[in-house]
């Protein structure tokens, strides 16, 4: 089963329209918000904290955190901390960031798909209350341990959109959240590659896939129906988790319209 979600895209909504954003999402019975910590819009962690203690249900992607901008006991303390506080309700997503963007603000790294290797499996040991000593190229720790871990892990998904981080993505990570809004063939093809990435290592199973989705203006106007069967081309390619990404200058009723009339057909 698909649980559907919508993006606080930082394009439109502003801080200060979040919380209204998340509420409205909560009551209208969608499951998640996916946040993006672009530069230099918002801060993922922040505002998840907020949504997460002015809603109920709602459960907080971070899709994603770019690892060059943080120390992994860092993000391990503030993911350990909100998963605490709200079991259950936290999904943290880690990409190796915007290069252009790494670069402006000195955190640029000469091999990103290594930075990225060793954020995430640092990240998942401190996150299951590992004690975890690390000598990499880019993450250093010696003895460290979280006196806090949350009760139940949240999953750790990876960001990844090239073949190389894909597979990375498979080998490391609990889940893909892919980057763009891809379309279902490249749904299908990006998760062949994550499944040969699991395999590489011996792992198997279904993945967690999160994939966001834009419904055009024409699908919307044609009525629930047809946007529950345009967003199930993307659940038959792979998603489990499926963010719509909202590009109204006003969300908000596109919102309740997703949770109260969408939603139900989507099984």
């Amino acid at each position: 089963m698909v649980t559907l979600g919508i993006v606080a895209n930082p394009e439109i909504v502003p801080p200060a329209q979040v919380l209204a954003l998340a509420r409205a999402a909560d009551t209208a019975g969608i499951e998640e918000m996916w946040l993006w910590e672009d530069c230099f819009k918002e801060s993922a962690i922040a505002s998840a904290g907020a949504i997460l203690g002015a809603t109920e249900r709602l459960r907080v992607g971070l899709g994603v955190l770019p690892v060059p901008l943080r120390n992994v006991a860092l993000t391990a303390m503030e993911v350990a901390t909100l998963a605490g506080m709200f079991p259950g309700r936290l999904v943290p997503g880690l990409g190796h960031g915007v290069q252009d963007w790494m670069g402006q603000v000195g955190a640029r790294v000469g091999s990103p798909l290594t930075l990225l290797r060793e954020q995430v499996e640092a990240l998942r040991a401190l996150l299951r209350g590992e004690r975890v000593t690390v000598d990499g190229r880019y993450v250093q720790l010696a003895d460290v341990a979280l006196d806090w871990p949350p009760a139940s892990a949240p999953p750790v998904l990876a960001a990844g959109q090239g073949p190389k981080t894909l597979h990375l993505v498979g080998q490391v990570a609990d889940g893909v959240v892919l980057a763009g809004t891809p379309t279902p063939d490249e749904v299908r093809r990006a998760l062949a590659i994550v499944a040969e990435g699991r395999a590489s290592v011996g792992r198997s199973g279904p993945v967690a896939a999160c994939v966001t989705v834009v419904v055009p203006p024409p699908v919307r106007s044609r009525g629930a129906e047809a946007t529950a069967e345009y967003l199930r081309a993307w659940v038959d390619a792979g998603a489990t988790s499926m963010p719509v990404l909202q590009i109204d200058a006003d969300p908000l009723p596109a919102v309740a319209w997703l949770g109260t009339e969408v939603r139900p057909l989507l099984g």
